[in-house]
């Protein structure tokens, strides 16, 4: 990614005091070809991995003297004396060895498949011997199968709380635990590269005690990602992505751009034939997004806002002071159906300003799509509405100045560097979010980019009435849904996913559209991601034009279509759809005149999850109370979908439960990068550390710009 980002000149290589920690694992004692590919299933094939790669639990061990003291099941720590062995009876049975404690009681160690030479010499008859392990009761006999250690009196004990590390086939605790310590052996002596005021306001050890303790907690409160040591590492992390993203950021904003001073005229024209103003927060973020336009710096900003907060409009205007400088503008959408959808209800806003507006997507074709792509190139067209068909080659612009990105987290980082390319010189970016993002996760995906909040909803957005409701009262469902068709209302249906699977969402679609087809006759109209685009066209035309009254549909509905004249909502099966999802259905109505309705049929017996998800929606419609509570429910990488979203894996941080520190990493990677822009100072050359450490390797190349 970083090399389409500038001419940068190349950095030196990882410093050498790192090589070892670069190297592979099998340098460490104890690995050899098994190990490391049982480590290599794991992802740790380096001992730079391992010193990363914490703990994930912890065994307690309790000192006892009598095995009657055990309370089992329960890891004790106790020392016997060996009376005599069982050798097993026939194939497949146990080796039993009966010891005694200090006052005589009985305990039975448990052995399978042991060697005879291996277990007599490490358990002689008439000697003592220091056991840990769990204690089981059998047949009301005190027993400990395989215990965890066989130790002489004069042995050191085992720990009274040990560290658990995860495992995959072929790999021991004692394996891991004994390469873990010796790669700990191999970290240098590092510079500190967090600012000493957190530092000494967290409390927070040094890098290499922090990394120590970790290795080797003490108690299961050690564990906890607020712990010191674990929580100074956490930040290590998200230091080292905050410090990409902010150089991400830098490289774009040295990039120079075109300024594109806007004159209002044709967004006056435009917002004079609203049949109300636009919010506070609209009118701060246009002022936002036409100072950024107007410098000589490329915009690089997010708009992130909840459904019906007018996301859409702002665009639009932003568009226009594009146009308005002379430019073109281009609006893109992740699907054909949204971007048709946005071509339709953006329409009457071009007339309005008077400016060509058309709509490109992979289905244009021949002598249509030709004359399109000339129009564009002559720039005769202001600007355009597509789908992913506007980065193909033939694609060409005759001044582009802006880009407008209907994210919806189907557009990554490299997505948003092809389309900048588009143009003579790279065009001002604008990403719009369709889902409110939590704010720890809008920093991690979007840190390198300028953030504006919609907090507002535009007047005339009706509130919704949401209720749960079982699919056992199905027919009165339909006897209500009759009613209200036969007053004029329109209602979508929304039918579930089943498995994630086109074809089985299809068949249920297909089933329920068959069965109110049979009630309401020629209203019903249905679409799905895998009817022709003209048939699916026609559907949603029929339905917005009102000659259908319900529309049976799946999830290709969620985002940006709009029909203001529909107000009921029923999602079939709404437990098997996620909060966000459901959120953004929800927002189908609500958004004309008349009252809306959102029913939430589930399937009984609801459970927990489900309810959590049905009761949080049914209780708030503020989007970013529902996406925190997502996030708390599901976790970072499923609410966005981390193959879609580039959203990184950290190995220690936890964005669900550390969101604070990532917000404190990013204010401090941009404070560092004013003071110190090339990173030469103590701090920075310990950060550059920390960035070849944290495989930030591209990101270093930043750091001098040529």
């Amino acid at each position: 990614m970083a090399e389409d980002l500038g001419k940068v000149k190349t950095p030196r290589g990882r410093p050498p005091e790192l090589f070892p920690l670069f190297a592979s694992a099998e340098t460490l004692p104890g690995i050899g070809p098994k190990a490391m590919a049982a480590l290599g299933q794991l992802g740790l094939e380096r001992p730079r991995d391992l010193i990363f790669n914490l703990p994930a639990s912890g065994t307690v061990r309790r000192r006892i003297t009598s095995v009657r003291d055990a309370v089992a099941p329960e890891i004790v720590i106790i020392t016997i004396t060996v009376d005599r062995h069982s050798p097993p009876g026939s194939r497949g049975r146990p080796w039993r060895v009966h010891c005694s404690d200090a006052q005589g009681n009985d305990l039975t160690l448990v052995f399978f498949h042991p060697r005879r030479d291996w277990i007599e010499a490490r358990l002689p008859i008439g000697q003592d011997r220091i056991i840990s392990g769990k204690v089981e009761l059998f047949d009301g006999h005190a027993q400990i199968a395989h215990p965890d250690h066989i130790l002489l009196p004069e042995d050191e004990l085992p720990p009274g709380f040990e560290p658990v590390y995860h495992l995959s086939a072929g790999l021991t605790q004692k394996v891991i635990s004994k390469a873990s310590k010796a790669a700990l052996q191999l970290v240098p002596p590092l510079g500190e590269w967090i600012d000493p005021q957190t530092l000494a306001q967290r409390g927070w050890p040094d890098f290499t005690e922090a990394l120590q303790a970790a290795h080797a907690p003490g108690s299961p409160a050690d564990l906890s990602p607020d712990h010191p040591a674990r929580a100074r590492l956490a930040y290590d992390e998200f230091l080292a992505h905050q410090m990409t993203l902010a150089l991400v950021r830098r490289d774009r904003r040295r990039a120079r751009g075109r300024p594109s001073a806007g004159t209002e005229t044709l967004q006056r024209a435009v917002l004079e034939s609203l049949p109300w103003p636009p919010t506070n927060a609209q009118s701060r973020a246009i002022a936002e997004i036409s100072a950024d336009m107007a410098s000589e710096f490329r915009m690089n900003r997010l708009l992130q806002g909840d459904v019906g907060v007018g996301k859409t409009l702002v665009a639009f205007l932003s568009g226009l002071i594009a146009v308005e400088a002379g430019g073109q503008a281009v609006l893109m959408a992740p699907t054909e159906i949204l971007a048709r959808q946005h071509g339709r209800a953006l329409e009457p806003l071009a007339r309005a300003a008077g400016i060509r507006l058309a709509t490109l997507t992979g289905r244009d074709k021949g002598d249509v799509r030709a004359q399109l792509l000339k129009d564009l190139r002559n720039g005769e067209i202001d600007i355009l509405v597509g789908t992913h068909a506007v980065f193909q080659k033939d694609v060409a612009f005759h001044d582009l100045r802006l880009a407008i990105i209907d994210e919806q987290h189907r557009f990554g980082v490299a997505q948003r560097l092809e389309l900048s390319a588009k143009g003579d010189a790279p065009p001002d970016m604008l990403v719009m979010t369709a889902t409110p993002i939590p704010r720890s996760l809008s920093l991690t995906q979007y840190g390198d980019l300028d953030l504006t909040v919609l907090d507002e909803k535009p007047p005339g957005r009706q509130l919704i009435t949401t209720v749960m409701i079982s699919d056992e009262r199905l027919e009165e469902v339909v006897a209500r849904l009759q009613a209200a068709t036969q007053q004029g209302a329109r209602a979508y249906w929304v039918c579930p996913l089943v498995d994630e699977s086109e074809v089985s969402d299809l068949t249920a679609a297909e089933a329920r559209f068959q069965y109110l087809r049979a009630r309401f006759g020629d209203q019903v109209r249905m679409v799905h991601g895998q009817m022709p685009a003209d048939a699916r066209d026609q559907a949603m035309s029929d339905f917005a034009g009102g000659a259908a009254s319900i529309l049976v549909a799946t999830t290709v509905i969620e985002v940006g279509v709009d029909v203001p004249e529909a107000t009921i909502m029923v999602i079939e099966r709404a437990e098997s759809f996620g909060l966000a999802q459901l959120h953004q259905l929800r927002g189908r109505v609500g958004r004309g005149k008349g009252a809306s309705t959102c029913l939430l049929m589930y399937h009984s017996p609801l459970g927990d999850t489900g309810a959590r998800r049905l009761t949080t929606l049914r209780d708030t419609d503020d989007g970013f109370q529902i996406a925190e509570v997502d996030l708390a429910m599901r976790g970072a990488g499923d609410v966005i979908g981390t193959a879609q979203s580039g959203l990184p894996r950290f190995q220690i941080g936890d964005l669900e439960h550390q969101a604070g520190l990532m917000a404190l990493a990013r204010s401090d990677a941009r404070a560092l990068l004013e003071l110190d822009p090339e990173l030469t100072g103590d701090r920075g050359r310990a950060i550059r550390m920390l960035m070849w450490l944290m495989q930030q390797d591209k990101a270093i190349r930043l750091i001098s710009v040529g």
